[in-house]
C-alpha cells in the first residue's frame, strides 16, 4: 500500500492550515487564475479549473474570491505564471521536492535556495530526487463518504490503484495520467471529492528521528510561508513516538 504523504498528517494535526488560512486563499487563487488562463473561464470545459476550484472549495474558500481569480485571468494586466519544480535534499539526507507558480524565476529560485541552505539543507539539479519519487493522482474523500469497503470497492470500480484509510480521511491514488477519468467516477459512486491533485510521492520513506524531523518540519513551514510556493512533498518518516510528540 502506497500511502500518503506522513508529514502531511503531522501539519494537518498541528493546525497549520487554519494558521495560514490567508495565504492558503492566495496560492488557491494563484492556481484558479492559471488554470482559467491556460484554458476557458468556464470549468466545464476546462478540467484544470475544475479541479482547482474543487480544491478551494475544499479549503472553504469563498466563492466570490473564487469567482475574482477566474476573472483575474482575462485582464490584461494579469501575470504570467510559470510552473517550476526544485529538487533538494533536507537534512537527514531527505529528499524534498518543491513546485512553484512564479512570475520572476530568479527570484523564486533564489528564494528557495536561501531556504534550503538556512536550513543544512541543499537545492539540487531538476531530476536529482525526484526519480525516487512516482508522480501520481490523488483524490481525498472524508470519512463521511463511506466505511473502508465502500471506498474500496468504488475505486477498484472506477479504475484506481490504491486506497487507504486512517482517521483523517480516504487517500486514492490513481496513475496519473487517469486522474480526470477515475476522479469523475469516484464522484458518480461516492460524490464530490475533498481535493483531486496530482502529488509526488515517495517510493522509499527515509527514517528521522526527533530532532532531524523538527528541523525538517521547519524548512517545510518556510518553503510553504514563501508566496510562490504551491507544493511541498518529502520522503522522511517518523515512529508513531516521535509522531505523539511533533502532533503535541
Amino acid at each position: 500500500m502506497a500511502g500518503h504523504s506522513q508529514f502531511k498528517n503531522i501539519m494537518h494535526r498541528k493546525g497549520r492550515q487554519d494558521s495560514v488560512r490567508s495565504k492558503m486563499f492566495s496560492k488557491l487563487a494563484r492556481e484558479i487564475t492559471v488554470a482559467a488562463k491556460a484554458g476557458l473561464p468556464d470549468p466545464t470545459m476546462n478540467a484544470r479549473l475544475r479541479l482547482a476550484i474543487q480544491n478551494a472549495k475544499a479549503q472553504s474558500m469563498p466563492k466570490d474570491n473564487i469567482d475574482r481569480a477566474i476573472k483575474k485571468a482575462s485582464g490584461a494586466d494579469t501575470e504570467n505564471y510559470d510552473e517550476v519544480r526544485y529538487e533538494g535534499y533536507g537534512p537527514g539526507g531527505t529528499a524534498i521536492i518543491v513546485e512553484a507558480l512564479t512570475d520572476n524565476r530568479n527570484r523564486t529560485a533564489s528564494n528557495v535556495r536561501s531556504i534550503f541552505t538556512k536550513a543544512g539543507g541543499a537545492l539540487g539539479e531538476t531530476g536529482s530526487v525526484s526519480f525516487s519519487f512516482d508522480h501520481v493522482g490523488e483524490i481525498t474523500y472524508k470519512l463521511s463518504a463511506g466505511d473502508a469497503d465502500k471506498v474500496m470497492e468504488a475505486a477498484i470500480e472506477a479504475g484506481a490503484d490504491d486506497v487507504e484509510t486512517d482517521e483523517e480521511g480516504h487517500y486514492i491514488t490513481t496513475a496519473f495520467e487517469a486522474l480526470g477519468e477515475v476522479a469523475k467516477a469516484l464522484e458518480s459512486s461516492l460524490g464530490e471529492a475533498e481535493t483531486v491533485k496530482a502529488v509526488w510521492r515517495a517510493q522509499n520513506n527515509v527514517p528521522v528521528d526527533e530532532e532531524r524531523a523538527q528541523s525538517l518540519l521547519k524548512l517545510i513551514d518556510s518553503l510553504e510561508d514563501d508566496d510562490d510556493v504551491q507544493n511541498v512533498y518529502s520522503n522522511f518518516e517518523v515512529s508513531e513516538e516521535v509522531l505523539a510528540k511533533l502532533s503535541a
